[in-house]
C-alpha cells in the first residue's frame, strides 16, 4: 500500500511564495513525515523550508535527517513565513502562540494546527491576531504515504487557504474537508484508528501462532489480507456487509469465526472504544489564555 513520493511537477503554484517560508514548529513524528512529503513530492522547495523542536538533539537529529535549519529559537524566522504548521501537543499551544504573537508574525501568514481537542476559535482567541487558521487532523500512516486526514476552515480563513492545507496533506495520503463539529469524533476514529487496527492484527497473529503458524509467517498473512479488505472497500463501491457475505459460505468455517467475534460482543467493543475516545478528545483542548499567553481567568 506504500506508494513512491516521486511525483510528477505540480501544476499548482509553491505552497511559499517566492522570498516566503513555511515554517513547521514541532518536528517531531508528524512534523518530520509533512515535511518529507512536502519536500518528495515537490510541494516546496527544500530550501524554503525550516523547522523547531525543543531540544537541541533534536533540532540535531532533524536538521540531518531533512537537510533543513532546525532551530529550538525559530522567532527570527517568523516575518519571513507564508505558512506555519503548528505540530506541538495542546499543551504547547499556549506557549508557541504566544511566540508566534510577539515575534513579528505576517498577518496574511496560514497558521495550519495538527492539535487535537484546540478548536480554531481557541486558537484564534489565544493568538489575538486574524490570521487565518486550519485546523487539521492526521494520523500515522502519513509516514508510509496512507494518511487520512482532515481539516477545516477558522473563521478568517479563506477557500484558498483550505485548498493550501489540503495540498499539505495530500503530500502525505488522503485529505478531506469537514465540519469542524466532527473533528472530536474523527480524532476519535483514523486519528486512534490505527491503534485499534494494530491491536486486532496482533491478536489475529498470535491466533495464527495458537493453531500453528510460524510467527512472520501468521503476521504477513494478517497484514497483506488486511490490506487487501481495506482496498476492496475503498475500490469496490460495495458495503463491508456485502464484501465480508462473499467470503462467507453457507456451513463453512467463516461463519463459525463469525458468530465467536458476535459472541464476544465485537461490534459494540469496538464501538465504546470510538465512543470513549471521542469523549477524551473533547477534554484535550489547551486552556484558552488571553494574546500574549496570560490565562483568562
Amino acid at each position: 500500500m506504500e506508494h513512491s513520493n516521486t511525483a510528477a511537477p505540480s501544476a499548482h503554484p509553491p505552497l511559499a511564495e517566492h522570498g516566503q517560508t513555511l515554517g513547521v514548529i514541532g518536528a517531531g513524528v508528524m512534523g518530520h513525515t509533512l515535511i518529507r512529503g512536502l519536500i518528495e513530492s515537490g510541494a516546496i522547495a527544500r530550501e524554503q523550508i525550516w523547522a523547531s523542536a525543543r531540544t537541541e538533539t533534536t533540532c540535531e537529529k532533524a536538521a540531518a535527517a531533512l537537510g533543513i535549519p532546525v532551530e529550538v529559537a525559530y522567532q527570527h524566522r517568523v516575518p519571513g513565513a507564508g505558512m506555519i504548521l503548528v505540530c506541538v501537543k495542546p499543551g504547547q499551544a499556549a506557549k508557541v502562540l504566544h511566540t508566534l504573537h510577539g515575534a513579528s508574525l505576517r498577518p496574511d501568514t496560514l497558521l495550519i494546527s495538527i492539535m487535537a481537542g484546540a478548536t480554531t476559535a481557541q486558537l484564534e482567541s489565544m493568538l489575538g491576531a486574524p490570521n487565518p487558521w486550519v485546523r487539521a487532523m492526521p494520523n500515522t500512516p502519513c509516514i508510509v504515504g496512507e494518511g487520512m486526514s482532515v481539516i477545516c476552515a477558522g473563521r478568517y480563513a479563506r477557500p484558498e487557504h483550505l485548498a493550501r492545507a489540503q495540498r499539505v496533506f495530500e503530500a502525505v495520503g488522503e485529505c478531506a474537508a469537514v465540519d469542524e463539529t466532527y473533528f472530536n469524533a474523527i480524532t476519535a476514529l483514523s486519528g486512534s484508528g490505527p491503534a485499534y487496527q494494530y491491536l486486532i492484527m496482533e491478536a489475529l497473529a498470535d491466533a495464527g501462532v495458537r493453531v500453528g503458524l510460524p510467527r512472520q509467517l501468521a503476521l504477513k498473512l494478517v497484514a497483506q489480507t488486511a490490506l487487501g479488505a481495506a482496498r476492496m472497500v475503498q475500490t469496490s463501491g460495495r458495503h463491508p456487509a456485502a464484501l465480508r457475505d462473499d467470503v462467507t459460505t453457507p456451513a463453512g468455517c467463516t461463519i463459525g469465526g463469525l458468530l465467536m467475534l458476535e459472541d464476544g460482543k465485537i461490534r459494540s467493543v469496538l464501538a465504546r472504544a470510538v465512543e470513549e475516545a471521542t469523549r477524551i478528545a473533547a477534554q484535550l483542548a489547551p486552556a484558552v489564555s488571553q494574546p500574549g499567553g496570560t490565562a483568562a481567568s
